[in-house]
């Protein structure tokens, strides 16, 4: 498997071919653009929680996991950015992508003969990410591309809830995921079409990573400890979107 650390030495290296060969091209009359899109981020892996048997409140715990789409469904995001055109094909891209979902109330598992729930906090983030686009040159205002990106996200702490109704018994844990700084990967494929001499739309597709959340460990020696360890999640963003050239 790739490192995060050979894939960003990767992406600058196309970065520097692709610069190496701008001189020998036409260059565009806009190099520059600003764009802003939004569009839907449902996860196709991940868990929130991971399942584990235990003990709290001296009562015999199970703990199912839970998967980013059990607790949050499909969220939109926001994306705004540039870019500075090397050449006809070649972009330069910074991007940055804003999140906030609200969580749904979740099964969590059992405690003693009650069922227990969860309510987790809203899963929040604004993440930066650079890295090249590459154009399929058609010569028609329908212009295909393909794009990879690195970057870092800052997701913002999140919060949980356990309740057992029937055994009356609410347990409040704070800072389940604290504050953390997150690497990306996003690889995205899209379709550009002029509207005018200065605008175009575009949809594109893609999927991204992002690592793991810093867990809190609040429930030493229940043996629940490891349910918030592996927290990395990949999705499926499908985003639409105007740009300007300028």
């Amino acid at each position: 498997m790739i490192r995060m650390g050979s894939l960003c030495v990767l992406v600058a290296a196309a970065v520097l071919s692709a610069a190496s060969t701008a001189g020998a091209q036409t260059p565009p009359a806009q190099r520059w653009s600003a764009e802003i899109g939004i569009g839907w981020d449902p996860s196709i892996s991940g868990n929130i929680n991971s399942g584990a048997i235990g003990t709290l409140n001296g009562q015999t715990v199970v703990i199912l996991k839970n998967s980013y789409s059990d607790v949050y469904g499909t969220g939109l995001n926001l994306r705004f950015g540039g870019g500075y055109m090397l050449d006809n094909l070649s972009e330069v891209r910074v991007t940055f992508t804003f999140q906030s979902v609200s969580a749904d109330l979740t099964t969590m598992g059992d405690i003693g003969s009650s069922r227990l729930y969860a309510q987790y906090g809203d899963y929040q983030s604004l993440g930066m990410e650079i890295g090249l686009r590459r154009y399929a040159n058609t010569g028609r205002s329908y212009r295909p591309y393909a794009e990879g990106l690195l970057g870092i996200a800052f997701v913002d702490k999140t919060d949980i809830t356990l309740a057992a109704p029937q055994s009356n018994v609410i347990f409040s844990t704070t800072d389940f995921y604290d504050k953390t700084a997150a690497f990306t990967l996003a690889l995205n494929a899209g379709l550009l079409w002029q509207l005018s001499d200065r605008f175009d739309a575009f949809t594109q597709l893609g999927v991204r990573f992002v690592t793991g959340m810093s867990p809190v460990d609040q429930l030493g020696g229940t043996g629940l400890e490891t349910i918030n360890d592996k927290s990395s999640r990949w999705a499926l963003p499908i985003i639409f979107g105007v740009r300007a050239r300028f």
